[in-house]
């Protein structure tokens, strides 16, 4: 079976990479989420689930629905890698979605401080959790997270919550650093109690 995590020669390796390559596509009046992963590559199954994830923990996730369509792209882009397909497929009317180029490149420059730093504080740890089978977990927990943002999107911040939690799963595949995974499981668990919470 095909590797899931893996990455094209060209694929950014760091999450500030990420950040810079959607700041990139950004480069016309409106930005849509096919230049997005054009500037990211059909085979870069992680840095493209990193796309939404972020987007929806900036001021982005305030416009009505895009945490929805967040979730709905973080499910199919966390499933086909579930599934070790060789390319990404995402449906023409998601690929289609636009927003303002200027509240994108706003959104990823607020975004690289804190890219920096996670990036300074990445390492190899615990590398079992994303080594075959635990990996496909991680690719499933962020299945259910993308399918739980639409259903939740109401309930205030847990969209956002669980955004970062697939930003840290996401970043234990890029830079196979298991503690992120523990760590996005008590951000999930987080999520969860605020949902309880609130309903």
């Amino acid at each position: 079976m095909t590797d899931p995590n893996r990455q094209t020669p060209d694929s950014p390796t760091t999450l500030r990479g990420v950040v810079d390559r959607l700041h990139d596509a950004a480069n016309k009046e409106e930005t849509s989420l096919n230049d997005v992963v054009e500037g990211l590559g059909h085979a870069s199954f992680v840095p493209v689930l990193l796309v939404p994830a972020l987007a929806v923990v900036t001021p982005l996730s305030g416009v009505p629905l895009f945490s929805s369509t967040c979730g709905i792209l973080i499910a199919l882009i966390a499933g086909q890698m579930l599934l070790g397909r060789r390319h990404l497929w995402l449906p023409r009317w998601i690929m289609k979605r636009r927003v303002p180029s200027d509240r994108l490149r706003k959104a990823a420059d607020s975004l690289r401080k804190p890219a920096d730093w996670l990036d300074a504080h990445t390492g190899k740890r615990l590398s079992v959790l994303v080594r075959p089978p635990m990996d496909r977990l991680l690719h499933l927990a962020c299945v259910l997270c993308g399918i739980a943002m639409p259903v939740l999107e109401l309930v205030p911040f847990t969209s956002s919550i669980l955004g970062a939690a697939v930003v840290l799963l996401a970043m234990t595949l890029l830079v196979r650093d298991g503690l992120l995974a523990l760590l996005a499981l008590a951000v999930i668990g987080a999520a969860v109690w605020v949902g309880v919470q609130v309903v």
